[in-house]
């Protein structure tokens, strides 16, 4: 008979960011009606992205399948410029649900690419963040790399005027190593005031938060969908600081055999898993040998104001009705 604690991870789960762009959807759904049309998965979670499915948002990955003189937000991961100059082609009415954060890393790109600089964007490969950030870089002048050995390679015909900025979702573990051998190749390289100024500081907290649950756990549970790269950054993190981990989106997938022989199961959850899905497997846990569930604090993390887009509370003005900022 299996009997075994359960170790929750604090932080985890929804960042600002992420509670920003869903409330963004929600009040959009409010004013506009459907079909609403949203740029890219609002959030990376596949239970968020079911739930407004079933409320009539229509998801799309091109500005091309947006229908003319349609509502659309686009997604908290954000866009290139050239995805906003096709919405005003085609007069689509653009909701811009761009996480602040995100934001931040668009205006140094564009702030040393207006300054004659290479930039270099640490990131993934088709993630939908690398690619607008990227796309406030004038071409040519934009290096992608996600590997030491792609920075190894770098090829940059002016090493002294070369910057970097980083998608938000990694960490700064996952950049260290690329940040050595750039600084090594570049000695001139600029970078934000602060290096780590374009990391999400919900990424590093929860990061922080898995580090220490790992050593106090023999498995590792991270709720969260595979498109999402926080949640996979927390499954190799565990991995890393000795605690096997497995992704899983919803309690139904978790493997009863993952549960022998354990004492401790650690459970977090990515910054765009909503808590409903972290309490079904808490749940689940119970039911198949949890006798205790315990919280791992290990950062007090301060919850920062975003605001609703302008765009909404002019289309509010429009229709007559008040919106009160978002907390």
């Amino acid at each position: 008979m299996r009997d075994f604690n359960v170790l929750l991870a604090n932080p985890r789960g929804f960042c600002r960011g992420v509670e920003m762009a869903i409330d963004v959807v929600n009040v959009a759904l409010d004013l506009c009606g459907t079909p609403l049309y949203v740029k890219h998965s609002i959030v990376h979670n596949n239970a968020v992205i079911q739930d407004f499915e079933a409320k009539g948002v229509i998801f799309v990955e091109e500005v091309e399948e947006i229908p003319e003189n349609s509502y659309a937000v686009f997604s908290a991961h954000g866009s290139p410029p050239s995805d906003y100059e096709k919405a005003t082609s085609r007069n689509i009415d653009v909701i811009d649900a761009t996480c602040r954060l995100v934001g931040n890393v668009h205006n140094w790109a564009k702030r040393f690419a207006k300054q004659d600089y290479d930039v270099i964007v640490i990131g993934h490969h088709n993630h939908p963040e690398s690619r607008g950030i990227m796309g406030h870089v004038p071409y040519g002048k934009g290096h992608l790399i996600e590997s030491v050995e792609e920075a190894q390679a770098l090829d940059i015909k002016n090493p002294d005027k070369v910057a970097c900025v980083t998608q938000t979702t990694l960490s700064v573990d996952d950049t260290k190593e690329i940040r050595a051998v750039l600084l090594s190749r570049y000695p001139e390289l600029k970078e934000p005031p602060n290096v780590n100024s374009t990391i999400c500081y919900a990424t590093d907290n929860r990061q922080a938060a898995v580090k220490e649950l790992a050593t106090k756990s023999d498995l590792v549970l991270v709720i969260g969908s595979k498109e999402s790269s926080n949640t996979n950054r927390l499954c190799e993190v565990s991995i890393k600081h000795g605690a096997p981990a497995h992704r899983i989106d919803f309690a139904s997938e978790i493997d009863l055999a993952w549960l022998d022989n354990v004492k401790t199961v650690g459970v977090t959850s990515g910054a765009s898993a909503p808590d409903f899905l972290v309490q079904k497997v808490v749940e689940f846990l119970k039911q198949n040998g949890a006798s205790k569930v315990n919280t791992l604090d290990v950062v007090e993390e301060e919850i920062a104001v975003f605001s609703l887009p302008k765009r909404i509370h002019e289309i509010a003005d429009e229709q007559g009705k008040t919106l009160e900022r978002v907390r």
